[in-house]
Formats: C-alpha cells, structure tokens, sequence
C-alpha cells in the first residue's frame, strides 16, 4: 500500500506525532527493563491476579481460602468489590493485602518512570484501564499516591475521569485540529485491544464546550475479536463494517458527523500509519510493513459525507490520556498510566495559548522519535 497515498488522503497530521493540538506527547510506550524483565509487566492487571494468588495460597493448605476453588484470573472485579466492604473481615483482609502489595509495585514502576528524562517534573499522574474500573483499583491508585508522597514525590495520582471503554474514544476528538469541529458535532473514533476492539461515535458538544469537555460516546459497538480469531484482513473486514453502521446511525439520529476518524491501537505507530511493535496480540501480524490500517480503512470508507475521509492514529495509552486534557489545565506536565494487559504509559505537556493563538502557528506537527527508551 503506497504511503503517499496514504498521507494525501489523511491530510492533517503524521500518524503517532508528538504536536497534538493541546500537548505535546513527551514520550509513550516507555519500556524500561529491570533484572526481572519489562518494569509495566509488575504493575498490569495479570500481576494483580498474581499477588492475590500468593495470598491466598497460604489458606488454602488449611482449607480456609474465602474463595475456595476459584482460580484468581477468574473472580470478577465486582466480587472483590462486594467483598471489601462486606462481613467478612478475613476474605476483605486477603484483598486488602493484595491491593497494599500491588500498591507497592505500582509505586516502584512509578519512581521508575518519574526517574527518567522523558517523566522528569511530571506533577500529575492519570491512572487509567480496565483495573481502574473498580474500587480495589482506585484504592490501589490512592495507595500508591499516599506511598510516593511519604518518599517525597510531589506527584499526584488520580483515577481517570471517563469510563475507560469510553475514554479511549473521547480521547481521540483531541487527535483532530479545532477547525473540525467548527462545521461538525462529532466524530468516529476506534480504541484497538488484545482482546476486544470498540468503535464509537463520540459528539463534541463543542458549542457547550469549546475545551470539549463535555464530549460524550453517543453510541458504541464492541467486538471481542479473541473470542472469533480473525485474520487480520477479516478484523478490518469487520471493523470497517462496524464503522460504517456507525455512519448510518449518525445520518439517521442527525448528526453532522465529521470526516474524520480517530484511532487508539497499541504500540509505536511510525508516522506513516504502519505500526513499527507492540501489536503482538492484535489478530494476524499487524506489524508487517505490508499492512497499514489507516490506508486500509481509507480504503474501505473512502468518505464520510461529501469529504474525503481523514484518519489519524495513535498510541493507545496516549489516546486514553488525551481524553484528561481539558481537566489538566491547572499543571503544567502530567502523565497517564493505564492497567490492562501491560502497563500503557504517556507523559504530555500542555501547549499554553497567549491570546488565544498557540505559542507555535503549527495546529498539528511531525513526530520526534519512534518510541522512548529509559
């Protein structure tokens, strides 16, 4: 697939570019190593599952697990919730000490990044993902805020403010330059996982709003693709599909859809929309230097409306991230952490406006470097 075709047809801005119209992204998809392997791999959802393991192993030699037979991968997030705040004190005990241990390795690969050049003077920390979305997850993050704060780093961690399914889709409105949004009230927008993919018509309420932070997800659809096992030609089959229908709803409820499509997807994504690693668990080899989706969703929805289609991808962690900017006024620097599968990671500075025009008349910009190393 011709990356000049490519580019013409996007028109806006390189893919993964570190000029966004609100930050610029310092660094993403940070991988720092330790004698144990890749740092994230401590703090991720699977590691969680793991430490709440070796608790409750110790119970089951004398019968007395609260979960009996239960594998730790499979009690729901809900379940240790209820049992937090339920009678029984030693099942909330066992749970409340993984949440301390996986609080403490939290806080260790935090110190790490807050080490490094690319995190240096951070003042913020967003904590996003699917282990977010519980209590035990936002007693971790608050945990591990209390445990940083007693070493001295003046850093604050807060949950993110969106549902995670929903803020790697609002994310994506901060992907697009302002003029978008002055003839249209919403967007497309595409957030790529392991496990599942999620398409979304996000609306801008920009007139409410013009930091858009009022955006809302309209309407979504979700794919588990590892339930099906694709290929990755018959994922973009499907993925254009589910797009497309977007589209349609969009005419029929009245929205001015814009033409524009955003898209979270992990790993380093290279300027020209090709995606240089990190896409391991996406179904087929989505890291060939003969596939690029942007050109291949170009393709497939060639317009929206009576303009040509323009699509934008970017890093998953830094996409999710994004969805904060318009509440990350009052810092200068800030980072977003996301607990899923791995550790995604990001770090932005703000671009400060004086009177009302950017420090830089570039509305979107090139893309510094492929991926960050410590």
């Amino acid at each position: 697939m011709a990356t000049d075709e490519l580019v013409a047809t996007t028109g806006i801005a390189q893919h993964g570019a570190s000029r966004l119209p609100s930050v610029d992204v310092d660094s993403f998809n940070l991988e720092i190593k330790d004698e144990d392997g890749f740092l994230g791999d401590r703090a991720s959802k699977g590691a969680f599952r793991d430490i709440l393991d070796r608790w409750r192993k110790p119970l089951r030699k004398t019968g007395e697990d609260p979960f009996g037979k239960e594998p730790s991968d499979q009690i729901s997030k809900k379940t240790l919730d209820a049992i937090l705040i339920g009678d029984d004190t030693e099942a909330s005990a066992l749970v409340h000490s993984a949440i301390e241990d996986f609080a403490q390795e939290l806080a260790y690969v935090t110190r790490r990044f807050l080490k490094t050049k690319a995190w240096a003077k951070t003042e913020r920390i967003i904590v996003g993902g699917g282990f977010r979305d519980s209590r035990l997850g936002e007693l971790a993050i608050a945990r591990t805020e209390i445990i940083l704060k007693s070493e001295d780093f003046k850093i604050d961690m807060q949950p993110i403010r969106h549902h995670p399914d929903e803020a790697g889709l609002i994310g994506a409105l901060h992907l697009a330059p302002s003029w978008i949004f002055e003839a249209h009230d919403s967007i497309l927008a595409v957030d790529i996982g392991g496990t599942n993919i999620r398409c979304g018509l996000v609306e801008t309420s920009w007139k409410k709003a013009k930091d858009l932070s009022k955006a809302k997800v309209v309407t979504s659809e979700l794919w588990r693709h590892a339930d099906d096992e694709p290929t990755r030609e018959g994922a973009v089959k499907r993925l254009t599909k589910m797009l497309k229908g977007l589209i349609t709803e969009a005419e029929t409820e009245g929205f001015k859809l814009a033409p524009f499509i955003g898209i979270a997807c992990p790993g380093v994504i290279s300027a020209d929309g090709s995606i240089e690693k990190g896409a391991q668990n996406l179904p087929g080899n989505w890291e060939s230097s003969k596939f690029n989706l942007p050109a291949s969703l170009s393709e497939g929805i060639p317009e929206i409306g009576e303009h040509d289609t323009a699509i934008l991808m970017h890093n998953d962690g830094v996409v999710q991230g994004l969805s904060e900017v318009p509440f990350m006024q009052d810092v200068e620097r800030w980072g977003v952490l996301t607990i899923g599968t791995g550790l995604g990671n990001a770090r932005f500075t703000n671009r400060r406006k004086d009177n009302g025009k950017d420090r830089d008349s570039t509305e979107n910009g090139k893309k510094k470097a492929k991926s960050d190393k410590e």
